[in-house]
């Protein structure tokens, strides 16, 4: 099955007991505003999780700006909102799937297949007269024991490996089957805007593909026909690594990645954030 679901196909299963719905909103200059529009209406039954409180370990001197939580922790709060390791969970936002793709990888980090996005959000989903509610469910507590996937994973290290290949490569003093793919916008990824970060440029030897070109208009994930196209000068077979500001936004490059059918595809968490906390990491800008 896609990793991706429609409001109809929600709306037909909205209150099976086995699936639990995840409001995922959050406003990266308002850390606040999620709660508060939780709180105000959601779907019907979901619960809900902070990006930085819930989704990410707290700040420190590496890691970036969103490390990843403690995969004991995160059980922990998983078990607390009664989601097991059989529970069908789907995740919302309203950031073009941003936040909830990250949950969505956290899962399945953590060994838990069965996770999947609502195409368009909630503000789509109350626009076409979806029921909503400000009802906040009461969860009972279940068991989820994190099986982690560290294939998903890529480290600081490895990205140096990677990009020391890669820069190799084009001087012509190598070769390289691996790809690094920044899934900023083109002006942070070339250095001319960075907005968010306290040093701009990317990572030598990365290529970009803006995570939003994943998508169509309304928000919803475009097809794997035309996301193969999108990614159409990638090898299939390589070793792909993706990395953004701080491994929010490279999670819906990855799900377009494997819906264009890239196997071996793995995040770099901590991403920029955490790329230029080490004094000693080499800095691109421009299109190199």
């Amino acid at each position: 099955m896609d990793s991706t679901v429609t409001k109809r196909w929600l709306l037909a299963r909205l209150y099976e007991p086995e699936q639990t719905i995840v409001d995922c909103r959050f406003n990266l200059n308002d850390p606040g505003e999620g709660r508060a529009l939780y709180e105000a209406g959601h779907i019907p039954g979901a619960v809900y999780l902070d990006l930085k409180l819930d989704l990410s370990a707290p700040e420190a001197e590496h890691g970036g700006r969103h490390p990843l939580p403690d995969p004991e922790v995160f059980a922990a709060r998983f078990s607390k909102l009664g989601i097991s390791n059989s529970t069908r969970v789907v995740a919302y936002d309203d950031e073009s799937g941003m936040n909830a793709a990250r949950l969505w990888w956290l899962l399945r980090y953590l060994g838990h297949e069965q996770v999947f996005i609502l195409e368009g959000g909630f503000s789509q989903w109350k626009a076409e007269k979806y029921p909503v509610t400000d009802h906040q469910p009461v969860r009972v507590p279940s068991s989820f024991t994190p099986n982690v996937q560290p294939q998903m994973l890529a480290g600081v290290d490895d990205v140096r490996l990677v990009s020391e290949k890669l820069v190799q490569a084009r001087a012509g003093e190598g070769t390289s089957t691996e790809i690094l793919i920044d899934s900023r916008a083109g002006d942070r990824f070339r250095g001319m805007n960075e907005t968010m970060d306290k040093k701009a440029g990317h990572v030598p030897g990365a290529v970009n593909f803006f995570w939003k070109d994943t998508q169509n208009a309304d928000g919803s994930f475009k097809s794997a026909e035309e996301l193969a196209e999108h990614f159409a000068g990638l090898d299939k077979e390589a070793e792909i690594i993706v990395y953004c500001g701080s491994g929010v936004t490279a999670c819906p490059n990855i799900l377009a990645l494997e819906k264009a059918g890239f196997k071996n595809v793995r995040l770099y968490a901590g991403s920029w954030s955490d790329w230029i906390s080490y004094e000693e990491n080499a800095i691109a800008t421009g299109n190199e």
